[in-house]
């Protein structure tokens, strides 16, 4: 069995099909006894150009190990999917397993996010707490003490 590696763009109004597009794909290679050595889901992107006056597509990167006939009928059904704007296979060596730089890019945009959104939810606390006792010490009244 031969490695390749599969891109396909679906269209963007059909982005919420992709999970059930995947697993159809799964099942046609693992039932062909073939295997899948990576798949990653990179989401919607801008395209570099537009397609039929569509500026965005849904990507899907799919690093597999089939037959033949498997990837004959794996092509044909990028074909004949209206949902597929464009499909790309490229033979490989041997199966890549590491994680792309497109997807290691998004873990670290992730990563990025999540922090500066964790220092911010910190900031608002300390903001917080730094607002309440500036109304305590407001409140106090030194003539009411002085009184007593």
């Amino acid at each position: 069995m031969r490695h390749y590696e599969i891109v396909f763009l679906v269209h963007p109004d059909q982005s919420a099909q992709v999970p059930a597009m995947i697993d159809r794909y799964k099942a046609v290679i693992e039932g062909a006894s073939g295997s899948i050595h990576r798949l990653e889901d990179w989401g919607r992107r801008h395209l570099a150009y537009p397609i039929n006056k569509i500026h965005k597509a849904h990507y899907v990167l799919m690093n597999i190990e089939c037959d033949q006939p498997t990837l004959a009928e794996l092509e044909s059904n990028f074909r004949f999917n209206d949902a597929i704007l464009r499909s790309m296979t490229l033979l490989q060596k041997q199966a890549v397993t590491t994680p792309s730089s497109i997807a290691t890019q998004a873990a670290e945009e992730s990563r990025n996010a999540e922090a500066k959104a964790k220092e911010a939810a910190a900031r608002a606390a300390a903001a917080e707490a730094e607002a309440v006792a500036d109304e305590d010490i407001e409140d106090f009244d030194a003539d009411e003490l002085a009184a007593d």
